[in-house]
């Protein structure tokens, strides 16, 4: 189980480590290009609702993963994280959903384009 640490706060956000790698690359890519969003999630440790967090390049964030070794990425999930964290509502996780390897490629970087950063998307490299 890895952990999210967002801004000032000393208690993180549990996420399991195959899913905070997927958010990792979808949130710094996001960030890199200064574009703010937000992330939401149901509550899983008992307590009712969820949360949402406004991301932005200004507050700190920091991942701790539990495994030394980083996951394999899966380039269709990560398509559509990024397509969500676009849209109007946010990217929405789901912490009790495991990611599929299948599709998966050890090396995923952002797109080279030339369009507006609100139109690149993530692409694998081969």
């Amino acid at each position: 189980m890895g952990h999210l640490y967002y801004g000032t706060a000393t208690e993180s956000i549990q996420i399991p480590d195959r899913l905070l790698s997927h958010l990792k690359v979808v949130v710094t890519t996001k960030l890199r290009r200064s574009e703010s969003f937000t992330l939401s999630w149901t509550h899983v440790d008992g307590t009712p609702g969820r949360s949402t967090l406004w991301l932005q390049p200004a507050i700190p964030m920091r991942f701790v993963f539990d495994s030394a070794e980083p996951e394999t990425l899966n380039a269709t999930v990560l398509k559509n994280m990024a397509d969500m964290a676009s849209s109007s509502a946010g990217l929405v996780v789901d912490l009790h959903v495991d990611i599929p390897t299948s599709e998966a490629s050890p090396r995923v970087s952002p797109s080279r384009t030339t369009a507006p950063a609100r139109r690149r998307s993530l692409s694998v490299a081969a």
